[in-house]
């Protein structure tokens, strides 16, 4: 827990304006985190990319933001998401049927109840009917990989947040999607939020090595495999990703070359860039450097 709030306040010493914490199945609590991280910063706006929605009613999600704005307020950005199948079937039990339309239901909620202050809703999964004093009007982007999600994120969202996802597939297909749904219910795209892995190095087989080994997780989930064969990456007949993916997918180089292909992704019209540094040998270090180029940018 430490960690995170500390990486919260030296990206906020750094000049960056955003960090972004993940949140595991058997983790610690992000959004208890946050409250901690809000509490030993004062500008930095702090997100969640992403808390699994379902492990938890939207009620006592909303509960949790407002305590959260009652700290920081206006300094949150709040992902949520269907997470995976497996992770929430296999630890939390939770029925994983219609995923996508349980998160529609969850977005029916929070969403007017951030930005009006109450809601009524009767669905399949979820009933909600309640008021706050104030509507703080909280952003809540969700987590998106196929196409669908990306058009429900353009319907209800403040944004939809990729992971791991090529620059080709986000052209192709996200962004596509993402402004069809907003079309279809007459309302401006919301923010296109590109996850960016990135290692500071010039030493290309390292990032091939380290990348291929952080992603096999990825590859061995048949959604992620269907997705990195959709943007033009199969998998390798192992069950590796392949080293045309990772050149894709991760920004390497210097801290002046890797400053310079985060400006070229954001001139494709990503709006928000979550940075993830890959993991190496002194992390803490690897870390530094990076958050020394985002306060750069």
């Amino acid at each position: 827990s430490e960690a995170v709030v500390d990486v919260c306040v030296r990206a906020e010493r750094a000049n960056v304006a955003h960090a972004w914490s993940v949140m595991p199945a058997t983790a610690l609590d992000t959004l208890t985190l946050l409250a901690a991280a809000a509490t030993k910063t004062e500008r930095i706006t702090l997100g969640t990319s992403i808390v699994p929605a379902f492990t938890r009613h939207p009620l006592s999600f909303l509960t949790q933001v407002m305590a959260l704005e009652g700290l920081a307020p206006g300094r949150f950005d709040l992902g949520i998401g269907t997470a995976h199948a497996r992770t929430m079937v296999d630890v939390y039990h939770v029925d994983f049927d219609r995923p996508l339309r349980r998160l529609t239901e969850y977005l029916e909620i929070v969403q007017p109840a951030l930005k009006t202050g109450f809601v009524h809703f009767t669905g399949d999964y979820y009933q909600a009917d309640f008021s706050f004093p104030e509507a703080p009007g909280t952003t809540v982007p969700i987590a998106a990989l196929r196409a669908p999600a990306f058009r429900l994120a353009g319907r209800l969202a403040d944004g939809a947040m990729s992971w791991n996802c090529p620059t080709a597939y986000i052209q192709r297909v996200a962004m596509p999607a993402l402004e069809e749904g907003a079309a279809s219910v007459g309302r401006e795209r919301p923010r296109m939020m590109v996850h960016v892995p990135v290692m500071v190095t010039t030493d290309r087989a390292e990032v091939h090595r380290r990348a291929g080994e952080q992603l096999r997780y990825y590859a061995a989930a048949p959604f992620y495999a269907r997705m990195f064969g959709d943007a033009g990456y199969p998998l390798k007949p192992d069950g590796a990703v392949t080293p045309e993916l990772i050149d894709d997918l991760v920004v390497s180089g210097t801290a002046d070359e890797i400053a310079a292909q985060l400006r070229q992704r954001l001139d494709l019209g990503f709006d928000v860039l979550m940075v993830n540094p890959l993991r190496t040998e002194d992390d803490a270090r690897h870390e530094d450097q990076v958050l020394e180029v985002l306060g750069s940018l």
